[in-house]
Parts: C-alpha cells; sequence; structure tokens
C-alpha cells in the first residue's frame, strides 16, 4: 500500500510541469497584489472576490507585472494596471455576476 501510494505522488509530480508550477506561484502572487489594491476600493471579502475577476481577465504577462509587486505596497503603475483590468466589460460582468460592483460603479 505505502508502495502504491508512493508511485501515485510521483505521477501527480510528473503531470506538474515546471511552467504550470510557475504560473500557479505567479497566479498567487499576483493575486495577493490585487488583493491590495483592490481593498483600497471595497471590503476584503469584497477584494477576494474581484481579485479572481481581474485575475481571470488578465493576461499572463500582466499578472506576472502585478506578481512582482508582492511583499511590498503597489505603486502608481501597478494599481493603474489594475483599474485598467477591471474597467474591461468582461472583468465588470464577472465582478457584477458574483454580487462585486466594479470600481467607480
Amino acid at each position: 500500500m505505502p508502495q502504491r501510494l508512493a508511485f501515485l505522488a510521483l505521477i501527480g509530480l510528473a503531470a506538474c510541469s515546471p511552467q504550470v508550477m510557475a504560473d500557479n506561484v505567479t497566479d498567487r502572487a499576483a493575486r495577493s497584489v490585487v488583493v491590495a489594491v483592490m481593498q483600497n476600493y471595497m471590503t476584503a471579502p469584497q477584494a477576494e472576490i474581484a481579485a479572481d475577476c481581474v485575475l481571470q481577465n488578465a493576461t499572463i504577462e500582466e499578472r506576472r507585472a502585478l506578481a512582482r509587486d508582492v511583499g511590498v505596497m503597489a505603486g502608481t503603475q501597478t494599481v493603474q494596471n489594475v483599474v485598467n483590468i477591471v474597467s474591461r466589460p468582461n472583468t465588470g460582468a464577472c465582478m457584477r455576476a458574483r454580487g462585486v460592483a466594479p470600481i467607480g460603479g
């Protein structure tokens, strides 16, 4: 039984490509930055929901740029990047569908 569990764990690890793992780390870092920015405009629970919508509508390049601000206070450019993503129709629709008003409306 332990050998079978070890084998299944090994298969699970092999299924995770380095790129997928890197993208997951990027997304988690970007999400923490987006939540912090969104908390300037809404409550923490709303910011958590909004962050999901922002990341769903951000390109990988945008997520990487946002992730670079992890652990530091978001600068003007980062805030503007989040606002730009929020202003996209699909992001606004996602936020409204989840019960969160987009920034400024």
